[in-house]
C-alpha cells in the first residue's frame, strides 16, 4: 500500500553496525528482559498508523493499535474489539456496534464509545482509505459508553473489511491523544510505544493489563499473547545486509529478502529458517491520469500494449516459484475471480504500441517513471518497464528516488507519470489498491468507474459482488488507471529460535515465543 517506508542511504556496514549495536544491552535497560531484533526495510516516516498506507507502518504499528475487527486464517470477518459481529438493519444503512467491555487502554483507563468514534472521525479525515469510507458514512455516533453506531448514506458492503484492514488503519486510539499531527501512541494492543531513535529502532513493550479476546488465535483473530517482552524494529533497509545479518543470527527476524538469498538461507541449516509467504501481494503500476504524458486514456491504453508483465515479472524475481504470471486481480476459486479485459494483459507488442500512441496524440513527452530501491523487485521491473516503453517509441525515464521521496513525489501530479508499488492480496476489491478509491495519487476519476463500483459496493449479498466486479475490472483494463502486474510470494527468514511465528502480508509477533 498501499507501502511501504524509507529512510535514508546508508552503508550496508553502517546498518550492520547499528543492528549489532542493537543486539548490546542498553545502560538502564532490566539484563533479564526478552527481546526480538526485527530488521525492517527501512526506518518509518511516521508512526501514525491511520495517516499512511505505508505497509512498514502498519506492520510494527499493529501491534500497538487494534481495531474493531479483523481477519482470521481464512480471511473471515471477525471481531476484535467489538464484542461480536454488528446487527445491521435490513436496508444495510445502519450498523449497531457493541465494544468489549473492560478493555484496557496503554493509558490504564477502559476503551470507551467515545474513543471509538473520535478515532474513526480522525481516520476519515487523514487516511485515504478513510476518506473513501468518509464518502459513505451519514452519522457516526456514540449510543451509550459502549455502544456504536454508524449511519450510512446507501449499502456500503466493504464497511467491515475496511474497518478491519491493517493497513492505512481505522486504528482505535486513546480519544485525547487525537491530535494532528499525533504525539502519543496510546492504543490497546498487546505491545505499547516505548521509544523511537531514528535511524535505530522503534522499541515497544509488552502491556502487562492487556485485555485478549478468548477465541483460539486464528489469522490476525482471537487470542493475542505477547509472550516476549520488547520488540526492536530496526531499520536495514539493504536487502543483503538483512541477509547477511539473519544468517549471522543478528536479527530474529528478517524481512522481504531477495529471492536469490533462497539458496544461502536453505542451506544455513540451523542457523535460520527461510519463510515463503504465498499469494503474498500483486506489483502495480500507477498512472497519473490528472496531468502529464498518461493523463489521456488512449496514451495509457499504448502503454498497456507495450509492457509485458511477464517480462517483468521475471526480472523482479527470477525464481519461478515466487511469482505468476496473470491478469485476472484475483486467483482462481475465489469468489472475485475473473478474466474480464484481461486480453490486454501481457501484450508486449511495440509496433501495435507505438501506433495507437500516434493516433491518441502522443508527441514524444517524457514518460517519468517514478521508482526506489527500497524494495529490489520495484526497480528490476522499472528498468525492464523503461526499455519495453522505449521500444514502443515512448521516451521514458527512470526517477530512481529513496521511498520516503517517492511518497512526497506521488502527491505532486506534476513530478510524475507512472509510478511502482505493490500491495497485499486481500479478499474485498476494496481494500486494494488504493486507486479504487478517490483521491489517491494516480486521481482515477470517471463515469465508467463510478457505475462499476457503486454497482459493486450497494450489493449486499456477496454471491451476487463476484460478477460486479468482473465489470469493475474490465474498466481497470479500458481506462488503464493502473496495471496489474502479476501476483508474488516473498521471502524472509527467522532464527530457529523465534518459536510460533506464521508468515502474514502483515507480519506480527504477538504469539510468539523466544527459545533460549
Amino acid at each position: 500500500m498501499s507501502i511501504v517506508v524509507h529512510r535514508r542511504r546508508v552503508t550496508a556496514l553502517a546498518a550492520l553496525a547499528a543492528a549489532i549495536a542493537l543486539a548490546v544491552p542498553v545502560p538502564g535497560r532490566a539484563q533479564n528482559k526478552s527481546a526480538l531484533n526485527l530488521a525492517m526495510v527501512a526506518e518509518p516516516p511516521t508512526l501514525d498508523v491511520q495517516s499512511t498506507p505505508a505497509d512498514l507502518v502498519c506492520i510494527i504499528m499493529q501491534h500497538v493499535y487494534e481495531t474493531l475487527y479483523t481477519f482470521d486464517a481464512n480471511a473471515n470477518l471477525v471481531p476484535m474489539l467489538a464484542d461480536g459481529m454488528p446487527k445491521v438493519s435490513a436496508d444495510g444503512k445502519l450498523y449497531g456496534i457493541t465494544l468489549r467491555k473492560g478493555v484496557k487502554l496503554h493509558s490504564g483507563r477502559d476503551l470507551d464509545a467515545e474513543d471509538v468514534v473520535g478515532s474513526l472521525k480522525r481516520w476519515m479525515e487523514v487516511s485515504p482509505r478513510g476518506k473513501s469510507v468518509s464518502a459513505q458514512v451519514q452519522s457516526l455516533t456514540a449510543k451509550g459508553p459502549l455502544a456504536v453506531e454508524i449511519a450510512l448514506k446507501s449499502a456500503y458492503a466493504p464497511l467491515l473489511a475496511q474497518l478491519a484492514m491493517p493497513s492505512g488503519m481505522a486504528a482505535i486510539m486513546a480519544k485525547e491523544t487525537l491530535a494532528q499531527p499525533l504525539k502519543e501512541y496510546v492504543g490497546t494492543g498487546p505491545y505499547q510505544f516505548k521509544e523511537r531513535r531514528p535511524d535505530q529502532y522503534v522499541l515497544l513493550a509488552r502491556f502487562n493489563d492487556y485485555s485478549a479476546r478468548q477465541e483460539p488465535a486464528s489469522g490476525y483473530g482471537g487470542k493475542r499473547v505477547a509472550s516476549v517482552d520488547e520488540l526492536r524494529f530496526v531499520p536495514v533497509p539493504n536487502a543483503n545486509t538483512r541477509v547477511e545479518g539473519a544468517l549471522a543470527g543478528q536479527f530474529h527476524y528478517a524481512d522481504l529478502l531477495p529471492i536469490e538469498a533462497l539458496g544461502r538461507l536453505e542451506k544455513a541449516q540451523g542457523k535460520v529458517v527461510p519463510l515463503l509467504t504465498p499469494s503474498f501481494g500483486f506489483p502495480y503500476l500507477v498512472f497519473n491520469t490528472k496531468e502529464g504524458s498518461m493523463s489521456q486514456q488512449g496514451v495509457r491504453q499504448a502503454a498497456q500494449m507495450a509492457l509485458g508483465p511477464g517480462e517483468m515479472l521475471a526480472g523482479g524475481f527470477g525464481d519461478t516459484r515466487f511469482f505468476i504470471v496473470e491478469g485476472n486481480h484475483f486467483p482462481k476459486g475465489t469468489p472475485f475471480y475473473s478474466d474480464a479485459g484481461t486480453a490486454s494483459y501481457n501484450e508486449r507488442d511495440a509496433k501495435k504500441a507505438k501506433a495507437a500512441a500516434d493516433k491518441a496524440g502522443y508527441k514524444g513527452e517524457p514518460v517519468r517513471i517514478l521508482t526506489s530501491r527500497q524494495y529490489d523487485f520495484h526497480y528490476n521491473m522499472a528498468l525492464i518497464m523503461a526499455e519495453q516503453l522505449k521500444r514502443a517509441g515512448f521516451k521514458a525515464e527512470l526517477n530512481v528516488v529513496e521511498w520516503a521521496t517517492l511518497l512526497q513525489r506521488r502527491a505532486d501530479p506534476k513530478l510524475w507519470d507512472i509510478y511502482i508499488t505493490h500491495s497485499g492480496l486481500f479478499p474485498e476489491p476494496m481494500l486494494s489498491p488504493p486507486q479504487l478509491g478517490d483521491g489517491a495519487p494516480g486521481w482515477w476519476s470517471s463515469t465508467a468507474k463510478a457505475q462499476a463500483l457503486a454497482a459493486l459496493n450497494q450489493e449486499p449479498n456477496p454471491a451476487k459482488r463476484g460478477p460486479l466486479w468482473a465489470k469493475v475490472q474490465q474498466v481497470v483494463y479500458d481506462e488503464v488507471p493502473y496495471v496489474h502486474v502479476g501476483k508474488f510470494a516473498s521471502l524472509s527468514a527467522r532464527s530457529p529460535s523465534l518459536q510460533g511465528y506464521t508468515p502474514y502480508t502483515y507480519p506480527f509477533f504477538w504469539n510468539t515465543t523466544l527459545k533460549n
